[in-house]
């Protein structure tokens, strides 16, 4: 028997009380990437929508945003696990954002989920976890735009997780960017599948979170 997706093993009120510094650089860089993405987009899906600044954000910037959240203490404006989006019709909206999401998915659900989020959005806002420390060299003076960043992850490139038992992050992910069968060259081949990547770059300000910028092969087809 697969185990099901299910709410994050944490207080809920207390943690989306919690407010940090990473919390502010993801909402930037989702609002930068979906900006970057097209003029045209005005609907975003929000999945995972937690403590809600993402959200807020894109509402003060004039998007019609619908949340979706398997916690109902998040206050979602729909309740569900990401795996299944039947409430939504085939792109029923520009940009569908998933960040630091699809980790709390056990391995089976994953790419129900990839097809379900190609399915409803034009366009797709992944970010993932990336496992293990990090290590930055980075060299920005300040002017003409230079900012070069080399990053050192430190971690035992050998784990394999099963994909079904949440060993990592306090129990809460059951894979992260980096392990075996996680890498970034495997994840990119399976986001293939489903959507044509506009861009899969690192966050220099945030480093645990790997970022993809996708276009939906349905709407790509249409």
């Amino acid at each position: 028997m697969h185990p099901v997706p299910a709410p994050m093993p944490v207080e809920s009120e207390a943690w989306r009380s919690e407010i940090g510094l990473s919390l502010f650089i993801n909402t930037y860089y989702q609002y930068r990437d979906v900006k970057q993405l097209s003029s045209a987009c005005s609907t975003i899906l929000i999945i995972g929508s937690g403590q809600g600044l993402d959200a807020q954000v894109f509402r003060w910037k004039g998007y019609a945003v619908t949340t979706f959240d398997i916690d109902n203490a998040f206050e979602p404006d729909y309740t569900g696990s990401v795996h299944d989006l039947s409430l939504f019709k085939d792109r029923s909206f520009d940009v569908v954002i998933a960040s630091h999401v699809l980790e709390h998915l056990p391995e089976p659900y994953l790419d129900k989920a990839l097809y379900e989020i190609a399915r409803v959005g034009k366009n797709a806002i992944i970010y993932l976890p990336v496992h293990g420390r990090h290590l930055q060299f980075r060299f920005a003076p300040g002017f003409k735009g230079i900012d070069i960043s080399f990053i050192l992850d430190i971690f035992n490139y050998f784990i394999r997780p099963d994909g079904e038992t949440p060993r990592y992050m306090e129990g809460q992910h059951y894979w992260e960017v980096g392990m075996r069968g996680y890498r970034v060259k495997d994840l990119r081949r399976r986001f293939k599948q489903y959507f044509e990547i506009l861009s899969c770059y690192r966050n220099k300000d945030w480093l645990p979170s790997q970022n993809f910028v996708l276009l939906s092969k349905s709407s790509r087809d249409t």
